[in-house]
């Protein structure tokens, strides 16, 4: 099933259903979703994420309700 971009709104949207929230890899720029259980990983805002998402040039992709952050 190929990948397609979506927006930020659509991205809140199946991150609430799975329970996901923004996470940042500690010590790095990364990021990516999270249920916020992983110890290398901390829970940051909405806003941070968008923030990181453009200095970065990334977007969100999604299939079949799973999602990753691509570079755009």
């Amino acid at each position: 099933m190929a990948m397609s971009k979506i927006d930020l709104a659509k991205a809140k949207k199946i991150a609430s259903v799975k329970g996901l929230k923004p996470g940042k890899v500690k010590g790095t720029s990364g990021i990516q979703f999270t249920k916020g259980k992983n110890d290398r990983l901390t829970v940051i805002d909405w806003d941070e994420f968008e923030a990181i998402l453009k200095q970065r040039k990334l977007s969100i992709y999604e299939s079949g309700g799973w999602m990753k952050i691509m570079k755009a």
